[in-house]
């Protein structure tokens, strides 16, 4: 027993275990990208649910073609509904996934819509009027990846009218095509007078700095100010030197 004792410790003593975190950070990466498809999955799944909701209530209350009843057959859902599953299907979220059937009909779109917006997304788009104005959102949510916060902030500092009014400006240039500039920037809300100069510009805009930078988009920081360059053995002086992250890589 001693030398098969002494044997095990022996090998034990061998065995090496390497302080590389290659694998670590490996596995950590499996474990990330499961939980995010995990997450998708479980979202697209909650938006579709809500979906079917509101057109099956839809379809119930348009059966009965009385006002009175689809008003009473909402509150006696939600009461059986909240009891059984939880505040999420309170009285005023039944009805925002009403409208929200009501709104895109369609559930080959709603499946799409699913897979790349969440519910507190397309809360926040519900309230808007024009179907042109929900498509432009959507688009910026699906291109750009924007949080609900974000979404919010493109909304109120009225995104989708900023973009009209650059295009119909543009449309008066034919060389110029439609959605040129990704973000255009309408500079009315500086108030500067007819026939200002460069420095009118300059002081205007580091004044408003703060409400510069998130007007203009995510991944902006301001440098500084007159910033000098050589390039190609010129000096060149640049009037306001942004830098901006690259989210494409």
């Amino acid at each position: 027993m001693e030398n098969i004792a002494g044997g095990l410790m022996k090998h034990n003593k061998s065995i090496y275990i390497p302080q590389d975190s290659r694998l670590f950070e490996e596995l950590s990466k499996l474990i990330e990208d499961s939980r995010r498809r995990v997450a998708v999955t479980v979202n697209s799944a909650v938006v579709l649910l809500y979906w079917q909701i509101g057109k099956r209530i839809n379809n119930e209350v348009l059966k009965n073609k009385r006002a009175l009843y689809g008003k009473e057959i909402v509150a006696t859902l939600s009461s059986q509904l909240k009891e059984q599953y939880g505040h999420n299907f309170e009285e005023k979220n039944l009805r925002r996934m009403m409208q929200f059937a009501e709104q895109i009909p369609d559930e080959k779109i709603v499946v799409t819509l699913s897979r790349q917006l969440s519910w507190s997304h397309i809360l926040n788009l519900l309230p808007l009027k024009k179907k042109e104005e929900k498509l432009f959102y959507i688009k910026q949510v699906s291109e750009n990846l924007l949080s609900v916060r974000e979404l919010r902030e493109q909304i109120k500092r009225k995104a989708f009218q900023r973009s009209e009014i650059a295009n119909t400006r543009l449309s008066k240039h034919k060389n110029i095509p439609l959605d040129a500039f990704k973000d255009p920037y309408i500079l009315d809300f500086l108030q500067l007078k007819n026939g200002y100069l460069e420095k009118d510009l300059e002081q205007t805009i580091l004044r408003e700095l703060e409400r510069f930078i998130l007007e203009i988009g995510k991944g902006f920081a301001f440098v500084e100010r007159q910033k000098r360059m050589i390039i190609d053995g010129k000096i060149l002086i640049w009037t306001c030197c942004f830098f901006i992250a690259n989210s494409n890589g």
